[in-house]
């Protein structure tokens, strides 16, 4: 699972020669209480009902691996949940939430099961270390036919928990870590139920989807939400094959979502598998950095070639400039330029293009261009909010408040200052990574002639 949380720390290193000793003292005795979204911001799909559909039938008759999956599986209506576990104070929050959101606008009957009783899907809290040993290569993960982690950890090697063997779903279990960052925890929980309730797949193409590996989208989009009330329709059901589904998904679509008729549908293009694999291998967290960076320069080399010049192309130069900035601060600045070129002309990524913006703007503070952070920070807030990515609005808040202060509005500063911490609790965590990350962004003020 790739991260796209900010990596500030890595600009530091790129932006000058020499070790910043003098810091100046963004410190707080207290910080202020953890900010939490309250209100989703939906956007409704904007792409036409025929590549929908289209999208619909990659997402659930192919695993991430390339396996055919036989046939659509789904659970029977209404469905049970419950949480095992340490589980987080916020996860419950989250989960409530997220219930919230399943029934009202995938019209999906999910509750709570009745206390000590079996469920059809368990959501269980480990700690990371633990996840680590099994899975070494996810963050948090879905398995069905077991509803606890000991019987996971019998089974995980055998057929029960081959999804392609099912004939419908029954149970299904959610192991996430116990002891990250809220947003961690939540990010787990809107990919892991997605997919126990319904598509398997994730595509590197959709640029507004959960279900896609590039993981900007961390909480369920509207696209998102349109697929899982097409997944539970009554024109569909078990067993049913990939040709018996693509007969109904038209009239499904057109009534589930009419504002995506008669629209044009731009050629799918299928992601090259040499292209998924240099991804893989440069988003691999045990692959020597060299490595990784040398992959990603062959996966935008690719992109180019094979003219995939949408999301994935940006993608692949976002990881570029990710893996380029302990080494090469230029060619890091020059990757995410043309991944911000991009993303500017796809539509549809204004969160991705956010991201990006973040490390621009990093950039511009550290040179001395204050006004110039200010402004690509003020433009892509709200697309932060948006995706309700608390870690990436804290980052960007507090280089607005280092942008102010160098422009000598200090009581704007203060209070940009205070609201980021707020949301940099549920974003990072610990009151530590919390402070870490003020600290690492003052730094780039100081590195700067912006005073």
């Amino acid at each position: 699972m790739f991260r796209v949380v900010p990596a500030l720390l890595l600009v530091l290193s790129a932006c000058a020669p020499a070790p910043v000793t003098d810091l100046p003292d963004r410190r707080m005795p207290d910080l202020p209480p953890m900010k939490t979204f309250t209100a989703p911001r939906i956007t409704p799909p904007a792409r036409a009902n025929d590549a929908i559909a289209q999208d619909f039938m990659d997402l659930t008759f192919r695993m991430e691996s390339g396996r055919r999956v036989p046939r659509l599986t789904r659970f029977d209506e209404p469905i049970t949940l419950r949480v095992l576990g340490s589980a987080p104070p916020s996860l419950r929050r989250d989960l409530v939430s997220l219930m919230g959101r399943l029934r009202k606008e995938a019209d999906i009957d999910i509750g709570w099961a009745a206390p000590d009783q079996p469920a059809n899907i368990t959501v269980q809290a480990r700690p990371h270390a633990e996840l680590q040993k099994i899975v070494p290569t996810a963050a948090c993960f879905v398995a069905p036919r077991v509803s606890s982690w000991a019987e996971y950890r019998r089974k995980r090697r055998s057929a029960v928990v081959d999804w392609t063997t099912l004939e419908r779903r029954e149970t299904a279990a959610i192991f996430l870590p116990s002891d990250v960052s809220p947003q961690e925890t939540r990010d787990c929980l809107h990919e892991e139920l997605a997919q126990a309730l319904g598509p398997l797949n994730d595509l590197y193409r959709l640029p507004d989807s959960i279900f896609n590996d590039d993981n900007f989208h961390t909480v369920l989009t509207g696209f998102d939400m349109l697929i899982l009330r097409a997944y539970y329709a009554p024109e569909l059901a078990n067993g049913m094959t990939a040709i018996q589904v693509a007969g109904r998904l038209p009239q499904l679509l057109a009534r589930l979502n009419p504002e995506g008729q008669g629209r044009g549908a731009t050629p799918v293009i299928a992601t090259p598998r040499a292209w998924i694999e240099e991804m893989e291998t440069a988003l691999g967290p045990d692959t020597a950095m060299e490595r990784r960076r040398a992959a990603a320069a062959r996966a935008v080399s690719i992109a180019r070639r094979r003219d995939l010049t949408d999301n994935r192309l940006a993608f692949s130069l976002f990881a570029l400039g990710r893996l380029s900035l302990p080494v090469d601060g230029d060619a890091a600045l020059a990757a995410f330029v043309a991944a911000d070129r991009v993303y500017a002309a796809t539509p549809g990524t204004q969160v991705q293009r956010a991201h990006v913006i973040m490390h621009l703007a990093a950039f511009s503070l550290s040179v001395g261009q204050a006004n110039a952070a200010l402004k690509l920070i003020n433009a892509h807030l709200p697309y932060a909010v948006a995706s309700e990515n608390a870690a990436l609005l804290a980052s960007m808040l507090m280089i607005k408040a280092e942008a102010l202060d160098a422009l000598g509005r200090a009581a704007e500063a203060r209070a940009v200052r205070l609201d980021s911490l707020g949301w940099a609790r549920y974003g990072f965590g610990s009151d530590d990574e919390v402070r870490a990350r003020l600290d690492e962004i003052a730094a780039l003020n100081l590195k700067g002639d912006n005073r």
